[in-house]
C-alpha cells in the first residue's frame, strides 16, 4: 500500500449500510436497564431483556453495529483455535465443558433468532478448522482435538482440507456457522424497537454514578437513571476493577475480494502459524463466492501497518491466484490474559453495574452468550456458567500471572520507553503522513493532510496518558497501551478513551521546521 493509500473500509458496513442515524439522547431518561455500546454483546443483551419484558435503552457513541462488529470475520463457532487443551490444563475440564457448551449455546441461539425472525444475513453451517502447516505442531493439535471433544464438541483430528495448499494437521469441529453480521444485528436492532425498546447513537456516556437508580452522565448533557446497567463497549468505559490490565488489545488486519466458486475451501480456517491466518468465505455472485482473509495480528499503535497489509496481500492471493480484492479493513480486540471472557458484575461490590469484555477475537458466540448470561444475572436466573466469566474470578488469577506480569510489562515499555525515544521531524512530514514529534517539552501528534496542512495535538492519550502512535494506512492515532483510538482531528474512534485528544496550534517557525528545538 502507498503511503497516501487508505483502507477501502468493511464490506458488512459497505452492503448494509443501515440507513439515516437513529436520533440521540435529547432529554433525561428512566429504564430499567442502559445497555452501553450497540456490538453484537449490547445489542444481543438488549433484545433479550427487551424480550424478557424489561424496559431497555441503547446508547451508543457511534453507529449501531459499526464498531468492532462491523469489523469482524463473522465467525459463529465454539472453536476457538486452541482454547480447550489450555482450559483443561489450567482450569480443569469442567471449565472447558462449560465453555464448550457455553459458546455453542451462542452458536444455536443466533440459529433460532435468525429463524425466528426472517434474517435475511447469509446464514451458513460450515466446519471449522484450526490448522498448522508445521509438522512440529501436530502433537498440539491431536492433544487440542482430544480436549475439545472431550468437552462435548464434535471434533476430530485430520490431514485433509479444503485449503489450497497440505497441511500437517488440523481440528475439525463440525456444524458451526457463519453470516452477514450487521444485517443479522440490524434485524435485531429493529425487533427490539417493535419490542419496546430503545435506541440512541451519536450518545457518548461520559460518567457513572453506582446507586438504586444507577445514573449515567452523557458527553451532551442529558442524564439516564437506571436500575441496572451493562457496559458492553468492547474495551471497558468505566474500569473500577481495573480490569485494563487483564486485557490486551489486539489489530488484525483483513484482505477480501470474489474468487470463483470452485475455489472456495469450503469451511472456516484459522492458524496461529504466520502471525495468524483465518480464511473463510461468503455468498457474492453467480460462481461465486466472496472471500475473507484476516491475520497479521499486532498492538495498536506499533509498526508498519502498510507493510503487513501487503504480507498479507501476498498470502492471499499466493494462495488464492483468482482473488481480486475489493475490500481491505482492520479490526480489534481485546485479549484476557487466562483466555476466558469476562462478563458479569463489573467489580467487587457491583450491585446493579455488569461488564461484557475480552472475548479475544471470538465476540460473534461470545456476544451472544454474553445476553444470554447477563440477562439471566439481572433477572436473578440460575446461569451454570456465570462463574466461569466471572470478571471478579481469582483462582484463575493466579494461574495468568505469568501473562498478566508480561502484559503489564509491554503496557510499562510503552508508557515510559515511548517517551525516551527521539521524536519524528515536523519537516519530514509528507502528505498523509503523521508522527509524534517534540515541540519543546511537549509531545505533539502532527498529521499533514493531502493539501499540506497540519493538524497538531497532544500526543497524550486520555484514557491513562501513554502516548499515541500513526496508523498511516488507516490514518488514524493509536494508543499502544490499551488500544483506543482517535482521528485525525483527535477525535474518539475506539475506547477506551471517551475524550478526544487536545487540540494545539502550531506556530509558523514549529510547522515549517523540525520540531526539535
Amino acid at each position: 500500500m502507498s503511503d497516501t493509500q487508505q483502507v477501502s473500509g468493511s464490506y458488512w458496513l459497505q452492503t448494509a449500510p443501515g440507513g439515516p442515524p437513529r436520533p440521540a439522547l435529547a432529554q433525561d431518561l428512566t429504564v430499567d436497564v442502559a445497555v452501553i455500546g450497540a456490538g453484537i454483546a449490547g445489542l444481543s443483551t438488549a433484545w433479550e431483556l427487551a424480550r424478557a419484558g424489561l424496559g431497555v435503552a441503547v446508547l451508543e457513541a457511534g453507529r449501531i453495529a459499526a464498531g468492532v462488529t462491523g469489523h469482524t470475520t463473522a465467525k459463529l463457532s465454539a472453536q476457538h483455535t486452541l482454547v480447550y487443551d489450555r482450559l483443561r490444563r489450567t482450569r480443569g475440564t469442567d471449565a472447558a465443558r462449560l465453555y464448550a457448551r457455553s459458546q455453542t449455546e451462542g452458536v444455536e441461539r443466533a440459529a433460532e433468532i435468525v429463524d425466528e425472525l426472517g434474517i435475511a444475513c447469509a446464514w451458513e453451517r460450515r466446519d471449522a478448522y484450526t490448522f498448522a502447516r508445521r509438522p512440529g505442531r501436530v502433537g498440539e493439535l491431536r492433544a487440542e482435538a482430544r480436549a475439545a471433544r472431550e468437552a462435548g464438541l464434535p471434533a476430530s483430528f485430520v490431514t485433509e482440507t479444503g485449503l489450497p495448499f497440505s497441511v500437517a494437521g488440523a481440528v475439525r469441529v463440525t456444524g458451526q456457522a457463519q453470516f452477514h453480521p450487521r444485517r443479522y444485528l440490524l434485524a435485531l436492532a429493529e425487533d427490539l424497537v417493535a419490542r419496546g425498546g430503545q435506541l440512541y447513537e451519536g450518545t457518548r456516556v461520559t460518567g457513572l454514578e453506582e446507586g438504586e437508580p444507577c445514573r449515567l452522565a452523557t458527553e451532551d448533557g442529558p442524564v439516564v437513571a437506571a436500575r441496572h446497567v451493562v457496559v458492553a463497549t468492547h474495551y471497558p468505559l468505566f474500569d473500577r476493577a481495573l480490569l485494563f490490565t487483564r486485557l490486551s488489545p489486539r489489530r488484525e488486519l483483513v484482505v477480501a475480494g470474489p474468487i470463483g466458486a470452485d475455489g472456495d475451501p469450503d469451511g472456516m480456517y484459522i492458524t496461529p502459524e504466520e502471525n495468524t491466518r483465518s480464511v473463510r468465505t461468503a455468498p457474492y455472485g453467480p460462481g461465486q463466492r466472496f472471500l475473507v482473509v484476516t491475520g497479521e495480528h499486532f498492538t495498536p499503535g506499533t509498526g508498519d501497518t502498510r507493510a503487513r497489509f501487503a504480507d498479507l496481500t501476498a498470502w492471499a492471493t499466493h494462495h488464492f491466484p483468482d482473488l481480486r480484492i475489493t475490500h481491505t479493513w482492520a479490526t480489534q480486540d481485546n485479549d484476557p490474559t487466562d483466555t476466558v471472557p469476562m462478563v458479569g458484575p463489573l467489580h467487587a461490590g457491583a450491585r446493579h453495574v455488569y461488564v461484557a469484555t475480552g472475548f479475544g477475537g471470538w465476540g460473534m458466540s461470545g456476544g451472544i452468550m454474553a445476553g444470554r448470561l447477563l440477562t439471566a444475572l439481572i433477572r436473578g436466573e440460575p446461569c451454570a456458567w456465570s462463574g466461569l466469566y466471572d470478571p471478579r474470578r481469582l483462582r484463575s488469577q493466579v494461574r495468568e500471572a505469568p501473562d498478566f506480569v508480561k502484559n503489564q510489562a509491554k503496557v510499562a515499555g510503552h508508557f515510559l520507553g515511548d517517551r525516551l525515544r527521539p521524536g519524528g521531524s515536523l519537516g519530514s512530514l509528507g502528505p498523509g503522513q503523521g508522527a509524534v514529534v517534540r515541540v519543546g517539552t511537549e509531545r505533539l501528534a502532527v498529521y499533514r493532510d493531502d493539501d499540506g496542512d497540519t493538524h497538531a495535538l497532544s500526543a497524550r492519550c486520555t484514557h491513562l496518558g501513554c502516548l499515541v502512535a500513526f496508523n498511516s494506512a488507516e490514518r488514524a492515532w493509536e494508543c499502544p497501551c490499551h488500544g483506543s483510538r482517535f482521528d485525525i482531528d483527535g477525535e474518539v474512534v475506539q475506547g477506551p478513551a471517551v475524550r478526544p485528544l487536545e487540540r494545539r496550534r502550531l506556530r509558523t517557525r514549529d510547522a515549517e521546521g523540525t520540531g526539535d528545538d
